[in-house]
């Protein structure tokens, strides 16, 4: 087991960034509810409390019994973390004159503490607090200031125990990842060998153990999570890794062929299954977004499960989840409203009778791209954009029909190549063409036509939970536009959505 540090989470819109920093210092850190801590045990080298919604003079504010986590290890609270303890010892916690929001300048700085050393004065901090400390208990000592709060940050005499009132996980502070190493490294002690490297072999290791030689099946996507995983696997048990890749007839044009042959190069045992006709009977019909993914989903569980069954004696389901899934599920608050329906299959029925393993469920999506690398994966595959698992399905407004797939494919196709050849792909999280239902008046040579009408969608992110539209050059734009009119028979116009996430979200369905 690898030496971690615990996150305590009680609901701050910013404790994955402490995860994310955290691992940025190649340490590993698991974060868990503040109402459902895990079994402290030796592998736990410190632990964090993160910030909240809540103020601690709520009703309601969550208030953890920490009488096994404080004095057994170095402990961290930021901003309500810090809060809290300070309250809990005796201190006073009281609204701020004015809401603490935004940049701050550290006014003092105590660089005999070891939280705080080479940390600079005047060095730039993130405040996001309703909340100050005023008072502090007696065996406090105030480490940290800045011109409006005094108590920016605290060590309690005796004990590897702080607080901070503003988050050093954010890049607006400035020495934030200084701080935050001074925590991890000095003052927990780990070693920094957390890195992509190891994390294939501890990883490999621990599949090796669990799977021995039972069989697995895999259904791949031609995305990044489920290849990675794919490859973990293969790597662990070879030829007992049964690999099945679906066309639902809403790929990309050629996709099919095209990855399939990439990951028959890659060594894999997969095969290749054409069920368009079955994901097009489903489909037949049906306009209403929500019902056009259950119906994806639903036949591809269908096809999955019979291809599974071809192969005998399977007794494990490999899946591509990633930790922003496993947090968002184990969640403070319980997981988010649903919007829409997960892109990904999102479960299996009781019938199929498989244990489930998950090589990556521990890793963000950025950390599985340089596992990728480590595992010497093509560069194409790793940089590869999303793609929704309903396809096309959800980019054709309305029905779906093979003719309007047909469509889309060539439009996207057009698009696609187009960033590339550009050298614009890398620098887009996600691209892809909407099929609308309208049609509009154009000209074709002294024609009139009434054709139909296509939306490029282009936008940059980090994590898909936010996203702005990406600003193409206008020439690019335009000569996208014009292949397309000119090359794809039944559209005559071309726009360019400029929503960003939120309100808009980055699919059209």
């Amino acid at each position: 087991m690898e030496e971690m540090i615990l996150i305590l989470d009680f609901g701050s819109q910013y404790t994955q960034l402490i995860a994310r920093r955290i691992r940025e210092l190649n340490v590993y850190c698991e974060i868990h509810p503040f109402n459902n801590i895990p079994e402290l045990n030796k592998q736990v080298k410190g632990v964090i409390l993160s910030g909240s919604p809540f103020s601690v003079r709520d009703k309601d504010a969550p208030k953890p019994d920490l009488s096994k986590i404080r004095k057994q290890f170095p402990l961290l609270g930021v901003c309500y973390g810090a809060q809290l303890m300070a309250q809990t010892d005796g201190g006073s916690v009281e609204p701020s004159k004015h809401r603490e929001y935004g940049r701050a300048n550290l006014s003092f700085v105590n660089n005999d503490n070891i939280l705080v050393r080479d940390m600079s004065l005047g060095s730039q901090v993130w405040m996001s607090h309703g909340d100050t400390i005023l008072g502090l208990p007696e065996d406090f000592e105030i480490i940290a200031s800045t011109n409006d709060v005094k108590v920016g940050g605290y060590h309690i005499k005796g004990e590897h125990t702080y607080g901070i009132q503003f988050h050093p996980e954010v890049y607006h502070s400035v020495e934030g990842a200084k701080l935050l190493k001074n925590f991890v490294v000095e003052i927990c002690g780990l070693s920094q060998s957390w890195t992509p490297n190891s994390y294939v072999d501890t990883t490999v290791a621990e599949l090796k153990e669990t799977l021995g030689n039972d069989k697995v099946v895999l259904g791949l996507s031609g995305g990044v999570d489920s290849s990675v995983a794919a490859m973990l696997l293969h790597k662990a048990i070879n030829k007992n890794l049964h690999c099945i890749f679906v066309d639902n007839g809403l790929l990309r044009k050629n996709e099919f062929a095209e990855v399939l042959k990439s990951y028959e190069n890659m060594g894999l045992n997969v095969k290749g299954v054409n069920a368009s006709q079955r994901f097009y009977d489903a489909l037949k019909g049906i306009t209403d977004p929500e019902l056009k993914r259950k119906a994806i989903g639903k036949t591809f569980i269908d096809v999955f499960d019979d291809e599974s069954h071809l192969i005998q004696n399977v007794k494990w389901l490999a899946q591509g989840t990633i930790y922003p899934d496993i947090i968002e599920s184990i969640s403070v608050k319980g997981p988010s409203a649903t919007i829409k329906s997960h892109h990904n299959v999102g479960g299996l029925p009781d019938y199929m009778k498989l244990k489930i393993v998950e090589p990556l469920k521990t890793l963000f999506k950025d950390e599985v791209r340089r596992v990728g690398r480590a595992l010497d994966m093509k560069k194409e595959l790793l940089k590869r954009h999303p793609f929704p698992g309903p396809g096309l399905g959800i980019r054709i407004l309305g029905d779906v029909t093979p003719e309007k797939v047909a469509i889309l494919q060539e439009c996207d196709h057009i698009f696609i190549k187009g960033l590339k050849d550009s050298g614009l792909y890398d620098m887009v999280w996600q691209a892809g063409v909407m099929l609308t239902p309208i049609q509009s008046v154009g000209v074709m040579g002294d024609e009139r036509t009434y054709e139909n009408v296509v939306a490029l969608r282009a936008v940059g992110s980090t994590d898909g939970m936010t996203a702005d539209w990406s600003h193409l050059p206008f020439e690019f734009l335009a000569k996208v536009s014009n292949d397309i009119i000119n090359k794809v028979k039944g559209v005559n116009r071309v726009v360019y959505d400029i929503s960003s996430k939120p309100p808009a979200t980055i699919e059209w369905e």
